[in-house]
């Protein structure tokens, strides 16, 4: 491979340009080499200068879609042959009435715009709806799902309606039929029916935030048995207040059973899902909240009767028990039957007295009989008909004289008083013999 030499006669190199480059400047307009920061801002220029790319829609699916901690959303869009960065900013993103998620088809609407520091080209997106399927509608479908995870549509946390409410709230229009076809229908039912009314409006702004503020008012009076929240039919979008979070909220924390009336039978709001019963028309949540006076009425008349003729039947009974017992014999003559039971009273105290006395009698015979046999028995008995015990000096009692030796000394217990003696000669054969040197006196035992 040659080296490059010098410039061609009559050709000069662009400033900046290497020799060594060779015929790669060839062609190249006179001038100084653009920077990577030049070269990123031309590129911008031309593209933030077209008027085309000043406001575009790109219809494509979302991928990598991420929410950064200060607001911003990030994500690309792509279809089956290209892939166009975007992001969206805080302000833009906080208008949304979806989420964004991966695999979501929409269409962007933004302007074109070059990254420097990454040298790309990506959408600045000002606007974004799903493309096929309305923004509101998968909003619902997201909230739908976020609030069931949450719990709020369990059955197992629904409460059951009261059979014969007192008193009917009710949240809804004061000017709409939905008022005055459930006043018809519940005082038609029961003309003795208390009716409260909290006038709210059903759509348009701060239409929620009415409807969830007089269901608390409810619930911080405590008056109302049970509550119809509800209005008339209309265009889905007309019935959109009943989707908002803060009334789904009001009606699932209500300590108050509510019943929800929204729109038609084809129309359910996540309010229907989140109250305790679900009217299709407020007509008919009227008759489902207020049970009809007359069948209420013959079915207490039946109750009474058949609590009359049990207690006619109880008292009957009673009746005839008690004239059972004026009948018998002690409850006829009381004071007769209690003196009978006194002189009974005596005579068992009397024989409980003499079989006491027999029964001592023969107990100290008994004893004086085993006294007398233990009186027999005594040491002190035989010493009294002239015994006596002897006992050598370490206190033994003696009873054979081989036992003895001459000089061994011996006490002597009698009857009255003891001996001490020495024993002169002993006699084993004849029994003892005992001379007895130096008696004298001991003392008394």
């Amino acid at each position: 491979m040659r080296a490059p030499g010098p410039a061609p006669c009559g050709e000069r190199r662009p400033q900046g340009v290497p020799p060594y480059l060779g015929s790669a400047w060839e062609g190249a307009p006179t001038g100084a080499v653009l920077t990577v920061s030049e070269l990123t801002a031309r590129i911008r220029q031309r593209l933030e200068g077209d008027l085309r790319l000043r406001r575009v829609w790109v219809r494509g699916e979302i991928n990598s879609c991420r929410r950064h901690s200060s607001g911003h959303l990030y994500f690309t869009l792509q279809d089956e042959a290209a892939t166009l960065r975007c992001v969206m900013f805080r302000g833009a993103a906080a208008r949304l009435a979806f989420t964004p998620e991966d695999g979501l088809e929409v269409v962007a609407a933004g302007r074109v715009g070059v990254y420097g520091p990454a040298g790309t080209y990506q959408l600045y997106v000002e606007a974004l709806e799903p493309a096929g399927l309305g923004a509101l509608f998968l909003a619902l479908e997201q909230r739908r799902r976020r609030l069931a995870r949450e719990g709020l549509f369990d059955p197992e946390r629904k409460r059951p309606l009261p059979p014969f409410p007192r008193c009917l709230g009710v949240v809804t229009s004061a000017d709409g039929a939905a008022l005055r076809d459930i006043l018809q229908v519940a005082l038609r039912r029961n003309p003795r029916l208390r009716v409260v009314v909290a006038p709210v409006p059903v759509q348009g702004e701060g239409a929620a935030q009415a409807i969830a503020a007089a269901i608390a008012r409810f619930n911080r009076w405590g008056g109302a048995d049970v509550l119809i929240v509800g209005r008339g039919g209309g265009a889905r979008e007309d019935l959109w207040t009943f989707n908002d979070e803060i009334v789904v909220r009001a009606v699932a924390s209500s300590r108050i059973p509510v019943v929800s009336a929204v729109g038609h039978e084809i129309d359910v709001t996540l309010c229907d899902l989140a109250a305790d019963a679900r009217a299709p028309t407020p007509s008919a949540a009227a008759a489902m909240v207020v049970p009809e006076l007359g069948p209420v009425q013959a079915r207490l008349a039946e109750l009474a009767h058949r609590l009359e003729t049990a207690m006619r039947r109880r008292l009957e009974r009673a009746r005839r028990r008690l004239d059972e017992l004026a009948r018998r014999p002690g409850l006829r003559h009381p004071a007769q039957q209690l003196e009978d039971r006194r002189r009974r009273l005596r005579q068992i105290e009397g024989a409980l007295r003499r079989a006491m006395a027999w029964r001592l009698h023969g107990e100290r015979r008994r004893l004086e009989a085993l006294a007398g046999r233990l009186e027999s028995l005594s040491p002190l008995a035989v010493l009294r008909r002239g015994y006596s015990i002897t006992r050598d000096a370490t206190g033994r009692v003696l009873t054979d004289a081989a036992d003895l030796r001459p000089g061994h000394r011996v006490e002597v217990l009698l009857a009255r008083g003891r001996l001490e003696a020495e024993v002169r000669r002993v006699d084993p054969e004849g029994g003892a013999t005992a001379i007895l040197d130096g008696l004298r006196p001991g003392e008394d035992g």
